[in-house]
């Protein structure tokens, strides 16, 4: 671990990434530039570090302001794990990829009904409650590959026959409308006690939680494409702020942007779609220079555009990404999109897991292969070319 020292009026940097780790340096120009904002107390950044649109994807800032850039604005972004009540052995995965293209359709649930029960108030964009989203985003079944710990593992109830379903999304464009808002009044930073503040981290919150319903919605309809119900193993976001109490007199904001909480219970880390994922156990007592997080994937490597001269995209091409070496399928209905979210695009996750063990911040609960990966059908090259969805998708890098 390297820490930099406060100079320059910029705040300490944690890096919890060893020097086998890539990471980029525009990554590293970002994480010195958010260390100077006002306010800012301290950073941590884990190996899955890479640049965003507002600041580096991976990392958690302490500060004694509130910047919701930071945050971004697919607010309350996360994964979900779940776990199915269905053999993995019955599943036929041909069948259970035509059931899953569905997600490529709004949900037709009772939307009305389930903000009701959430306790959650109505919102211009509650039509987009079980839709995934473009970008990263994805709902993945899968299966066990490997318990390591199986006493951790039985805690959890993790059975090594049963299947899994894994989500990632967020808040859709309820998040976007919250940054947009805050920065078209020109708060590029917030006192957390203010009434701005207080404003901001309402409509945030219900924007976190709004996500994790969103998680629950794309997971039933999984399961019901599975023909099974489910249970929830965690979901945690990874795009949010919370407050941390007051310190000397000033109210702390712990920012995650790319990264997981490590204060929740156990944390899904996925790696690419050709990869396997990982169930963390958070170790305590937690290095307190972590800010109690987690990285929170993989880690983009090449972003979408470079893709496309990476990555061919002609028939042969396609059928290779369609698959993964694990025999599994991916659905997606876009050649753009298959290239740019290719496993060549994301970091060595083994490599990531491999930092998290060795920093002490995590050991490894049990790995998961991936049996059949829905991506939504809509790359950026043939994506809408407004403000909007670009602002969208640049962020959910």
């Amino acid at each position: 671990m390297g820490t930099s020292p406060k100079m320059d009026g910029r705040a300490p940097i944690h890096v919890f990434a060893s020097s086998k780790s890539w990471i980029e340096g525009n990554a590293t120009l970002q994480l010195e530039q958010v260390a100077g904002l006002a306010g800012v107390r301290a950073v941590a950044t884990m190996p899955d570090l890479h640049p965003g649109k507002y600041g580096p994807v991976g990392c958690a800032i302490l500060a004694d302001r509130i910047h919701p850039q930071l945050v971004g604005s697919d607010i309350g972004c996360g994964m979900g794990l779940f776990a199915l009540d269905i053999a993995v052995r019955k599943l036929r995965f041909d069948q259970l990829a035509d059931r899953l293209s569905s997600l490529d359709h709004p949900w037709d649930g009772d939307v009305a009904g389930v903000l009701v029960d959430a306790g959650l108030d109505a919102t211009t964009y509650d039509a987009s409650l079980g839709s995934i989203g473009g970008g990263n985003h994805f709902c993945e079944i899968q299966a066990i590959e490997e318990i390591l710990i199986p006493e951790t593992a039985a805690q959890a109830g993790l059975d090594r026959d049963q299947a899994y379903v894994l989500v990632h999304s967020g808040s859709r464009g309820l998040g976007y409308s919250i940054l947009e808002r805050v920065l078209s009044n020109g708060q590029a930073s917030l006192d957390p006690a203010s009434d701005e503040g207080k404003s901001y981290m309402d409509a945030h919150d219900h924007a976190v939680r709004w996500a994790k319903l969103n998680r629950r919605i794309i997971a039933e309809r999984a399961a019901a494409a599975a023909r099974a119900d489910l249970r929830p193993v965690n979901d945690l976001a990874h795009n949010m702020v919370e407050r941390q109490g007051s310190v000397g007199g000033d109210v702390l904001a712990l920012h995650r942007k790319g990264a997981a909480a490590s204060d929740r219970g156990l944390v899904p880390v996925p790696g690419s779609r050709g990869t396997l994922s990982y169930l963390v156990e958070p170790l305590a007592p937690m290095r307190t220079e972590a800010l109690a997080s987690l990285a929170h994937g993989a880690g983009r490597k090449y972003d979408r555009a470079s893709m496309h001269g990476r990555v061919r995209g002609k028939k042969s091409d396609v059928a290779r990404l369609e698959r993964n070496p694990y025999g599994g399928i991916v659905v997606c209905g876009d050649r753009g999109r298959l290239v740019e979210e290719a496993p060549e695009a994301y970091k060595n996750i083994d490599r990531v897991i491999a930092d998290l063990v060795e920093f002490g911040l995590a050991r490894v609960v049990a790995t998961f292969r991936p049996l059949v990966t829905f991506k939504k059908a809509q790359s950026s090259v043939a994506a809408s070319s407004s403000k909007r969805e670009k602002s969208w998708k640049e962020d959910r890098r």
